[in-house]
């Protein structure tokens, strides 16, 4: 009875055991639901580019491997502990002549059981890294910042340029429906006998210009969807549905053209304070070649000697030392000068890029002001454009209703509206696509 029981406890412990099993390795296999995007608008593009992008990843696995390789320079800091084991076995022992006569010195097994220590107390190597370690940390991290400044600047960029070929699409399509319309109409004044065929000519020519640059659009679109998808990594293969709302996007469009830009906000400058910092360093660390390297040591040792094997371990002789080694190198050559002089002009070449960057920077920013500027007067200008093209249209589609116009004149005006409403939402998306490079180049683009 015991046996049995014992027997169904197995079976349903090996049951629970196999389901938990099947259920890890289900979830193992399964995909998860963040690896796909569920709401492509920008933001949810950015969050994916930084989270999967390869150069982001090795950039964030390269800081990782800097901070590692700080550690392991830190480490020759702290005490250096060596056991040796060692066994020899003499099959012929060395030969001496004393007095004449030769002497064999030694025994046939000997042994020794040795553990060492050394302590560094003035090594130039070390003392660099400790005082070197938090702007190499800056400098690797800075690294990976500006990596992904450009990743976010460069997917708003195409996902406007993106919006702005998606809008032309839509306004296609909607001209398509117009001027199917104005085909069906020009035919059917036609057949009454109010035309002549040249109306729904061409109004055949517009219509089929309109699909034929429908086609063209939307293989464009392909292309950038594509290109996207390559910048954030996502999978080719899967569907990736864009969401946006153009209302909003347009009341982000505006920003203080009156600001003052500080270059200290760029990444790039910070980068280069690192690396100014590190140079300087490495100045002081030359120099340090002048003062001698200092390091405690010492060991113990156990000697065993024995010609027989088997009474090897039986009795040890011991013995141990501590000291202090001094290295001082006293001439070579004049390389330790050179390597000052070396590391004050990587100093001085430093500077002159940090001189460089702030004229690069204020004209990259002055550059890219001037063009948002530029944008917002073309904005303002094809937004009113825009509303006058359409007030026009409708007015001239009433009257060509009416007999009042002709249909050139209907499709000179339909041809104004979409025209103008192409131009406008590029205008909207390109003055969005400036204003990035504003606040890259002030610095204000942040990637957390």
């Amino acid at each position: 009875m015991i046996f049995r029981l014992k027997k169904v406890h197995s079976k349903i412990f090996l049951t629970i055991v196999s389901f938990i099993s099947s259920f890890s390795i289900s979830a193992a296999q399964a995909p998860s639901a963040d690896t796909l995007l569920q709401r492509a608008n920008l933001d949810a593009l950015i969050d994916y580019a930084l989270e999967h992008q390869p150069s982001v990843r090795q950039a964030t696995l390269d800081q990782e491997i800097t901070d590692l390789q700080i550690k392991n320079r830190l480490a020759d800091w702290y005490p250096q502990l060596n056991f040796n084991y060692t066994y020899q076995r003499n099959f012929q022992l060395p030969v001496n002549i004393i007095g004449g006569n030769q002497v064999r010195f030694g025994v046939n097994n000997t042994s020794a059981l040795q553990l060492t220590a050394s302590q560094q107390i003035f090594n130039r190597d070390a003392l660099l890294a400790s005082r070197t370690k938090q702007d190499v940390r800056e400098a690797a991290a800075k690294q990976t910042e500006n990596l992904r400044i450009n990743l976010v600047a460069n997917v708003s960029k195409n996902f406007y340029d993106l919006l702005a070929t998606e809008q032309q699409r839509k306004i296609t399509e909607e001209n398509i429906i117009m001027l199917s319309r104005s085909l069906k109409d020009a035919r059917a004044r036609y057949d009454v006998g109010v035309t002549d065929k040249t109306d729904y000519q061409r109004a055949t020519i517009a219509l089929n210009n309109a699909v034929a640059s429908k086609r063209e659009i939307e293989e464009a679109l392909k292309a950038k969807t594509a290109n996207i998808k390559y910048l954030i990594n996502y999978p080719d293969e899967r569907e990736l549905t864009f969401e946006y709302d153009s209302a909003q996007l347009e009341s982000e469009i505006f920003l203080d053209t009156t600001s003052t830009v500080s270059y200290t906000n760029r990444v790039e400058y910070q980068q280069l304070q690192a690396q100014l910092r590190l140079q300087q360093a490495n100045v002081s660390y030359n120099k340090w070649s002048y003062i001698p390297s200092v390091a405690a040591n010492g060991a113990y040792i156990r000697n065993f000697l024995n010609d027989d094997f088997a009474k090897l371990y039986n009795q040890g002789f011991p013995n141990s030392y501590a000291g202090l080694t001094l290295g001082f190198p006293i001439f070579q050559g004049g390389k330790r000068k050179n390597n000052i002089i070396i590391a004050e002009k990587q100093v001085q070449q430093t500077e002159w890029d940090l001189v460089n960057f702030k004229n690069q920077a204020s004209s990259e920013y002055k550059t890219a002001m001037s063009q948002y500027r530029a944008n917002l007067a073309n904005y303002v200008a094809l937004k009113e454009n825009m509303e006058l093209a359409r007030e026009v249209h409708r007015i001239i589609e009433l009257q060509y209703r009416e007999g009042i116009k002709t249909y050139l004149e209907l499709i000179t005006a339909q041809t104004d509206l979409r025209s103008a409403q192409i131009n406008y939402f590029n205008a909207v998306y390109g003055l969005l696509s400036s204003k990035i490079d504003v606040r890259k180049a002030e610095g204000a683009i942040r990637s957390e």
